[in-house]
């Protein structure tokens, strides 16, 4: 799963803009290109509010953000991050993460990928803070 403002996932071969089929997502075996076991596209929180996965993995992208003390609320608008200052549009944006991150029911693998310093869209400083956070929370980090 990722945000619906998760763009910059997309190198890495995640494009939330995509269209979902959700009955095949959620219902078709792990050997069905479409299922969600297969771990090919990635919902949105439109695709996943209200409903409860066993086990699920948030890709987790630069739109919403750790930096020092504070979240930082960002839209990918042509080809660069913008802060988003609007405070309802905001909570929408805090929102999409907490329904993200409440579908699970058995476990939960969060991915902050490591940036790219040739990218600055993607630049390593834009997800450190994030997992640096997380962790302080208690989070805890498998090596791969």
């Amino acid at each position: 799963m990722a945000s619906s403002g998760a763009r910059r996932l997309r190198p890495h071969g995640l494009d939330v803009t995509t269209d979902l089929d959700e009955p095949a997502w959620f219902l078709q075996p792990a050997e069905d290109v479409r299922s969600s076991p297969f771990l090919e596209l990635a919902a949105t929180e439109f695709a996943v509010q209200g409903l409860e996965l066993d086990w699920a993995g948030v890709c987790w992208d630069a739109d919403f953000r750790r930096t020092r003390e504070a979240w930082a609320f960002q839209a990918f608008k042509g080809t660069k991050w913008q802060r988003v200052k609007d405070v309802t549009t905001q909570r929408y944006m805090l929102n999409k993460y907490r329904v993200l991150l409440t579908r699970a029911r058995e476990g939960m693998v969060i991915w902050i990928p490591e940036g790219s310093h040739a990218d600055e869209t993607r630049s390593p400083h834009l997800y450190d803070e994030t997992a640096k956070y997380l962790c302080a929370c208690g989070v805890e980090t498998i090596d791969v």
